[in-house]
C-alpha cells in the first residue's frame, strides 16, 4: 500500500456533526468511534467505559469518498490544545466538475474568503472557512492549462 498523507482535524466536542456533513457533501463511507467505543478509561466512580466523561466524543473518525479523498478527525481531549483552522487548510484540487458543488456545499453556514473565480494564474480557485472553523482551498484546473 504505500504511504499516506491525510488531513486529520481536530474538533472541540463537535466531530461527529462536521464529519456527518462531510460526508453529506462528498459521500462514501464514514466511520465514527467513540472513546467509549475504544475503552477509554472510566472515572473512578463509574461502572464502565460508557460512564468516562468522554465516552461519546469521537476518539476516531474516518471519511473515504467516491473521489478517493480520506478525511479523518478526533474531537479533541480535555487538557490538550485546541485552535482550529488557524494553521491548516484542506485543499481539494483537480479538473473535477464535482469540485465547485463541494465549495458551495462546504460554504453553506460558513464564510467564503475567497470567491470561486479565475485566477491569474489561469485555474478556477477560491478558500472558505466552513461552519466548523475549517479552511479549505479549491482550485479547479482549467483543462488548456493542465501538462499532458
Amino acid at each position: 500500500m504505500g504511504s499516506q498523507l491525510n488531513p486529520y482535524i481536530g474538533f472541540n466536542g463537535n466531530a461527529r456533526q462536521a464529519m456527518e456533513f462531510y460526508h453529506a457533501v462528498f459521500g462514501g463511507e464514514l466511520e465514527l468511534g467513540t472513546a467509549a467505543d475504544f475503552g477509554a478509561p472510566a472515572a473512578p466512580d463509574a461502572a464502565d467505559a460508557q460512564d468516562a466523561p468522554d465516552a461519546a466524543k469521537i476518539m476516531h473518525a474516518r471519511l473515504d469518498t467516491p473521489g478517493g479523498y480520506t478525511l479523518m478527525a478526533w474531537d479533541v481531549p480535555e487538557g490538550v490544545p485546541y485552535h482550529p483552522g488557524s494553521n491548516v487548510a484542506v485543499s481539494l484540487g483537480g479538473d473535477d466538475g464535482e469540485l465547485r458543488g463541494h465549495f458551495e456545499k462546504l460554504s453553506v453556514g460558513g464564510t467564503v474568503t475567497m470567491p470561486l473565480e479565475k485566477q491569474a494564474w489561469g485555474d478556477e480557485a477560491g478558500s472558505l472557512v466552513d461552519r466548523f472553523g475549517t479552511t479549505w482551498m479549491v482550485n479547479i484546473t482549467q483543462r488548456q492549462n493542465q501538462r499532458n
